[in-house]
Parts: structure tokens; sequence; C-alpha cells
């Protein structure tokens, strides 16, 4: 069974950071093209972030480019978002997602909130 568990999220202030990890098991991560999405309140699912099954190629949200970076260790079986520099807009749950091809995994979320 896969399973795809997201941590790290929490209340920070304006101008600080959060590193969200996600826990995968039950398939080769280093197969997966891995991402992070969010979803703010009446707002649609949006990605943020997302990096090749090589790690050698990463994609940014305009909104987060130069703020957060997307970093995998297939070794551990984990991603991670590194966010610094938050702002109000950036709360939202942030989700991981695997894909490979049709296969396609989500996490439960992890509520992040920026507080003014």
């Amino acid at each position: 069974q896969v399973q795809l568990v997201e941590s790290g999220g929490g209340l920070v202030q304006t101008g600080g950071s959060l590193r969200l990890s996600c826990a995968a098991s039950g398939l080769t991560l280093q197969d997966y093209h891995l991402s992070w999405y969010r979803q703010a309140p009446g707002k649609e699912r949006e990605l943020v972030a997302t990096i090749d099954d090589y790690g050698w190629r990463e994609q940014y949200a305009d909104a987060v480019k130069g703020r957060f970076t997307i970093k995998r260790d297939d070794g551990e079986s984990m991603v991670y978002l590194q966010m610094s520099s938050l702002k109000s807009q950036d709360t939202a749950v942030y989700y991981c997602h695997a894909r490979l091809r049709g296969d396609v995994y989500w996490g439960q979320g992890t509520q992040v909130t920026v507080s003014p």
C-alpha cells in the first residue's frame, strides 16, 4: 500500500521559514516525479514545485520562485519543501504528490498558516 505522509506544517509569522517533509512508503521513490501542491481556502489546488525522477530539474510556480526549494532523498524515501520569506498568501494546505506514468499518489496534506 502506497502512502505519502506530510509533516512540518504549522503557524509561522510573515518572513519566517518552514520545512515540509513527505515520507513515502510502498513505492520505489526514485522512479517517481515528485511535486508539492497547495490549496488555499476557496481556491483551486495549485502546483508549487516539482522535481523530476533524476533530481536534475526543478520547477517552481512564479509565486514561490526564489523562496521555496524542493529536494528529494530517494535513499530515505523523503521529499522536502524548504520555504522561506513566507507571506500570508502562502497560507494553504500543502500536499505531497508522486507520479509515474498513470500512477498518481497524494498525501493527506499539512496546514501552513502565515500570520501577518
